[in-house]
């Protein structure tokens, strides 16, 4: 009996052994890609923050590689997710700026995009919340009360619950897949940038009707006592209520996990917070002290932490990639009255950085960006130069694919860096604003225009000025000095590469 037993037990171990094997032969590792929106350099703990606190996001954070130096590519939305998701510089293609809400498609059809990498590598895509990068043909508008397309499934998503733009412009609906959500087609919707449509109030004409009033602009159709950019009426059954975005779009990518768990997934989730109109779930309203977004920061913490929750519920979080990151630097006051600015206290929105969203110095683009896969990125931190516009090549790289010579014009193998493989970074980065600047060896070179050093209406620092700037930022990391006077070889070096990345249409 003892023999058999010793021969049965052997067996059986063989038998899990080759199951795990198998299993593991198999298996794809997930990657999500946490977007957030407006959030600063300074604007969660583990970045310095000491007026809030962010548990989830530190979290992530003490489990991962914490990038100092990390970029998205613009100052602005559009154009940051534009080269996040096509690996090129916004900079380099017309209508790529800050999109209307009832913009058409901006990326064409068919081209290769971060979805597509995964989707060739044999993963199932999804994109949950803000898309902010037009819907419906080219040249033309999105049919709002039929088939919404083109959009994401066009470029390599499977699925998409969407946020068509932001949430302070019209449409104030969701979209998945290809349908407006909930929508009662004896109430169709009509959506206008040039003029007043139906008769909706707005809210420069009905000011009483608002719970929440602008500052600057915004004062348009009124969804939700809330007064936006842009006109609309009808769709008042698929009218989102703001206080519940945010429950709404993290159960969606809480749902894609699930029922994808048993697949290798490719998760791009873009939360709305906590950009304008800042409007959080009564759970959190008064919990920061610091108005509505401080709040907005605490619901966007949560939201993370759903995401991280549902990983590990299913057994996902030892093979599944995350990266934390925004679409550019912060901003106060960015339309409403809020109190973001009265309440703001001692917090510091970009840290120990100059400018802020829409300017060319550094708190535009360098953002919280953090890399999260347990057991291989080992936990830490690193000074070297990552940006997102590498996330096309690094993924390809990652699922041993090879792009194109024409794809991904700006995006570089920074896979090793990602993962904490290398200390060495990109040989050099282009940021974008009004003004193109150039990051190389911890020297930074604004170039010179003509435009406003100063938006009057978000109180932020532009970066613009009609001279050279050139500034040290190992030694001056808030751009204080400008010692371009004193290094004319080094601005001509690096104005000279600017040019040139301008001129060759690629720097890959």
């Amino acid at each position: 009996m003892k023999p058999n037993y010793l021969i049965l037990s052997f067996i059986c171990l063989l038998l899990l052994i080759g199951a795990s094997c198998k299993k593991a032969g198999q298996e794809k590792t997930n990657v999500v890609i946490i977007y957030i929106d407006d959030l600063g350099f300074g604007d969660v703990s583990c970045y310095g923050a000491t007026e809030i606190s962010t548990p989830n996001i530190d979290k992530l954070a003490s489990n991962g590689l914490l990038f100092t130096n990390g970029h998205c590519s613009s100052a602005t939305c559009t154009p940051s997710r534009y080269s996040m998701l096509t690996g090129e510089y916004a900079w380099r293609e017309k209508g790529t700026g800050i999109a209307r809400g009832d913009a058409s498609m901006i990326i064409e059809p068919g081209r290769t995009t971060i979805a597509t990498i995964f989707k060739d590598a044999g993963y199932t895509t999804g994109v949950v919340g803000k898309w902010h990068l037009g819907l419906g043909p080219q040249g033309g508008k999105a049919d709002w009360n039929g088939v919404v397309k083109p959009g994401p499934l066009e470029i390599g998503f499977d699925y998409c619950f969407l946020i068509p733009a932001t949430g302070d412009r019209v449409p104030c609906v969701f979209i998945e897949d290809y349908k407006v959500v909930n929508l009662d087609p004896d109430d169709p919707i009509q959506v206008s940038f040039d003029g007043k449509v139906g008769d909706e109030p707005t809210g420069k004409e009905n000011p009483e009707l608002l719970k929440m009033h602008p500052s600057h602009g915004h004062d348009n159709t009124i969804i939700n006592g809330i007064s936006r950019i842009g006109f609309m009426a009808g769709g008042k059954s698929a009218r989102w209520v703001d206080e519940d975005i945010a429950d709404v779009i993290t159960g969606k990518a809480v749902d894609f996990i699930e029922k994808n768990k048993d697949k290798p997934f490719f998760l791009y989730f873009s939360t709305h917070d906590i950009h304008v109109p800042r409007v959080p779930n009564q759970r959190f309203v008064g919990k920061s002290g610091m108005g509505p977004r401080g709040d907005a920061i605490l619901q966007m913490d949560w939201s993370t932490g759903q995401i991280m929750a549902a990983l590990e519920r299913n057994g996902l979080g030892d093979n599944t990639i995350v990266i934390f990151t925004s679409d550019n630097g912060p901003v106060v006051d960015d339309g409403y009255k809020d109190e973001a600015v009265e309440k703001l206290g001692n917090h510091k929105p970009a840290g120990p950085l100059r400018g802020g969203k829409y300017s060319a110095f550094d708190a535009g683009t360098r953002v919280p960006f953090i890399v999260w896969w347990p057991g291989q990125v080992k936990p830490g931190t690193s000074d070297a130069l990552v940006g997102q516009v590498d996330f096309l090549a690094s993924f390809a790289a990652f699922t041993k694919q090879d792009i194109a010579e024409d794809v991904g014009p700006d995006s570089f193998n920074s896979l090793k860096t990602l993962l904490g493989e290398s200390k060495e970074g990109r040989p050099y980065l282009i940021e974008h604003a009004d003004a193109l600047s150039i990051i190389k060896d911890n020297w930074k070179y604004i170039e010179p225009n003509n435009k406003p050093r100063f938006n009057k209406w978000v109180n932020i620092e532009l970066g613009n000025d009609t001279v050279p700037q050139l500034y040290n930022l190992a030694l001056d990391i808030g751009e204080k000095n400008n010692v371009a006077l004193e290094y004319p070889e080094l601005v001509k070096e690096l104005s000279g590469l600017l040019q040139k990345v301008k001129e060759d249409g690629r720097s890959r």
